[in-house]
């Protein structure tokens, strides 16, 4: 009776893991297929020789001296597109960036570059009150946003304005971005080769897979291009938005002074970048593209547990945004996703054993995985570096879920060297470091998050 009992319970479960662990490679494969069609070939625009095109405004909001700040930098100057400007803007008049900005401008002398000293504080996320003046002072209705550690080829501009003036199916693009490929260097530490090794191949894949199929934004904001007058119609409610205003209201209200719309309405937000993504999908019911472009990320250089912590905060930021998402995301990691799919196999055959389930499923996921770098990186591993990368994706799949179970147990994150508490839809309030004998804190700092006492 009981070995009925437990059959009649197992089989129903093997089956549903079979559905799963089918579903799960379905997606990967999605994510291969992407990156292979669309990054193996890079062909250049018409727009790069074109006088007939769109102005656009760069925005780089900066904040001290970023690994490989001028080589950051300089590849937004040599961009091929015939009309832009460069908006860099820092927080302080002291900040270090100033100087890297005054060798580009030499360098440079014919590419029309502003810098925006001062911010404005709309909300919690020091990015976006970095971005507001700029915001208000750009000259172009195109903008793009690009993170102080990210390079771009010198098409990847004109390639972007092609795809925000294209339409995906009957709904016009709204928001263009980049997938982020991580650039590393050997001397860096083991933090740098994991998340070398995280972004470069499972967080590759399932980004452009969620991408490709398109059933919901998904947006990171290393390097997104969309229009301020598309944002200024925004308030990050995800409601239908309201008609544009007329012309005659229009000309009443400034660039960014609509209380509660535009840019500043990101600022009690986290992770600006993905709620500016989805405001534009369900506000304006337009869609977002990828162009055949990587946001090369230049990673400064972290300890292990500088990944670990890194990658906890954006768990947490998640989790408070899309909760289900967020439980389900160890179902899809190579680990658990091989061991029910084995478990499954060996009880609905009832001969295969799991080690050699588990055996094919980790070689066929590496492949994959390496396959998806070359297709980004245009070339594979270097093979003087195969080893440390074997090394640091096997210590990546390992960690995954022992950082998920931390993660998933609080709200509280360190950004910038400032704490904050997460809240529901992502919303942020600023914290303060507090000295307590009974709760653990990072890097051998014992603190208890409480409320600041400021705005």
């Amino acid at each position: 009776m009981e070995t009925v009992l437990g059959d009649n319970w197992q089989t129903p479960l093997a089956w549903l893991a079979i559905v799963a662990y089918i579903f799960i490679w379905t997606i990967s494969l999605v994510g291969w297929r992407t990156a292979r069609q669309r990054y193996r070939s890079r062909p250049a625009s018409p727009l790069q020789s074109s006088n007939d095109v769109p102005g656009v405004s760069i925005l780089r909001p900066l904040k001290g001296l970023d690994w490989n700040l001028f080589e950051n930098l300089e590849s937004t100057c040599r961009q091929r597109y015939p009309k832009f400007e460069i908006l860099f803007s820092v927080a302080e008049e002291g900040d270090q960036a100033l100087g890297v900005i005054d060798e580009l401008k030499q360098k440079y002398p014919k590419v029309p570059i502003k810098v925006i000293i001062g911010d404005e504080k709309v909300g919690v996320n020091p990015k976006v009150n970095n971005l507001m003046r700029p915001y208000k002072q750009a000259s172009y209705d195109i903008l793009w946003v690009l993170d102080s550690n990210v390079i771009m080829e010198p098409g990847a501009l004109a390639r972007a304005v092609d795809a925000l003036l294209s339409q995906r199916g009957d709904k016009p693009i709204g928001l263009v971005h980049h997938v982020p490929f991580a650039v590393t260097y050997d001397h860096m530490g083991l933090g740098n080769r994991v998340e070398e090794a995280f972004l470069n191949t499972n967080h590759a894949r399932m980004y452009l897979a969620i991408n490709t199929v398109a059933i919901e934004s998904c947006v990171t904001g290393k390097s997104c291009m969309y229009r301020r007058s598309d944002l200024e119609r925004v308030n990050a409610s995800m409601q239908p938005a309201p008609p544009p205003l007329a012309p005659s209201e229009e000309s009443t209200i400034g660039i960014g002074e609509r209380d509660g719309y535009g840019m500043q309405a990101f600022g009690r937000f986290m992770a600006e970048d993905a709620l500016i993504g989805q405001a534009v999908w369900h506000e304006l019911g337009k869609r977002h593209d990828l162009s055949c472009d990587v946001a090369q990320n230049v990673l400064a250089k972290m300890s292990f547990m500088d990944y670990v912590w890194r990658r906890v905060r954006w768990i947490r930021v998640r989790k408070n945004m899309v909760l289900a998402a967020t439980l389900a995301e160890p179902f899809t990691e190579s680990i658990v996703v091989g061991l029910y799919g084995a478990w499954a196999v060996r009880h609905l055959t009832g001969g295969v054993p799991m080690w050699l389930t588990l055996l094919v499923h980790f070689s066929c996921w590496l492949a994959v995985d390496l396959d998806v770098y070359t297709s980004l990186a245009g070339n594979p591993v270097p093979r003087n570096a195969q080893m440390r990368f074997f090394q640091a994706w096997c210590i990546r799949e390992l960690c995954a879920l022992p950082i998920w179970v931390v993660a998933i147990f609080g709200n509280t994150i360190e950004w910038r060297g400032n704490l904050y508490g997460m809240m529901k839809n992502g919303e942020a309030k600023p914290l303060e470091r507090r000295a307590t004998r009974n709760v653990g804190g990072r890097n051998g700092v014992l603190y208890e998050a409480v409320p600041s006492a400021g705005p």
